[in-house]
């Protein structure tokens, strides 16, 4: 797989500082390897890592992973996390590596392609490759796009979710919305509406539908409320309407979609208030 991601990305295929041969596969100790640095997955599947160690204990490793020389007696993994830690999860002494010579920006690169590649990554996870491949090379979202062989809308779509709020992209790492969700939120620009409508999503466990239509209704033009002209009328009795318009208006403020209505009657003053359940 490292292969052709070496062509995409322009990343050579150089002699290792090991002096070992290029490619050859060596036994080497699983505590001298490190993580990726560069990794842009942020959460692994306990149960899929363990899955995978029973599949290594039966067949064994069909693909070394791929190290570079990070230490004395150190080295950091390019590719194969997943592979080290079910190898740990087995817990053997030693792992079938190949180690390369590469940069900072090449290890990055491989790292964030391969996994990628895999489509296991969530969509922020996703959103972030990109923003460091495009950093790393300085390419456009459309160069990006043809090396990946993905559209320039579908890179453009998961880049835009990182410019919602952290706890918005947080919540769909967790898993607690879906993408479709984290989109309808992009059509509100302020953080704060942004913010309390993803409360709403989880509390009342809206589908996308829902939430699209939520988002809608608060576009909508504000009715009109008929209010009575206070003038005239005693101020004990202007005092309690000023403070039931208040108190409705702060419920506004919430994100939920109050209706009310003022009627004047001969004998008293009626207010008659809707609060949509959904």
């Amino acid at each position: 797989m490292l292969f052709p991601l070496n062509r995409i990305f322009g990343i050579g295929e150089k002699t290792n500082k090991t002096n070992l041969p290029v490619n050859e596969i060596i036994q080497l100790p699983v505590s001298d390897i490190i993580p990726n640095r560069f990794q842009p997955r942020e959460i692994f599947n306990e149960e899929k890592i363990k899955e995978l160690a029973q599949t290594i204990r039966t067949h064994g490793m069909i693909q070394p992973i791929v190290v570079r020389k990070y230490d004395d007696n150190q080295y950091e993994l390019i590719a194969g996390e997943r592979r080290w830690r079910a190898i740990q999860e087995l817990g053997w002494e030693n792992i079938p590596s190949i180690v390369r010579d590469m940069t900072d920006t090449e290890t990055a690169s491989v790292a964030l392609i391969e996994n990628l590649q895999r489509e296991e990554l969530t969509v922020i996870e996703e959103a972030n490759a990109y923003q460091q491949l495009i950093e790393m090379h300085s390419l456009t979202q459309e160069a990006l796009a043809q090396r990946l062989g993905k559209s320039q809308s579908t890179i453009a779509n998961k880049m835009r979710l990182l410019n919602l709020p952290k706890s918005v992209q947080q919540a769909l790492l967790d898993q607690l919305i879906t993408e479709r969700h984290a989109r309808a939120l992009i059509r509100l620009k302020e953080e704060d509406k942004q913010l309390k409508v993803l409360q709403v999503i989880i509390d009342k466990e809206l589908n996308v539908r829902q939430t699209e239509e939520m988002i809608a209704k608060m576009f909508e033009p504000k009715k009109e409320k008929k209010r009575i002209k206070l003038k005239g009328i005693n101020k004990d009795i202007r005092i309690a309407m000023n403070t039931i318009r208040q108190s409705l208006s702060m419920v506004s403020d919430t994100g939920i979609d109050v209706e009310s209505n003022e009627e004047d009657h001969e004998d008293y003053y009626q207010f008659t208030i809707r609060i949509p359940k959904k």
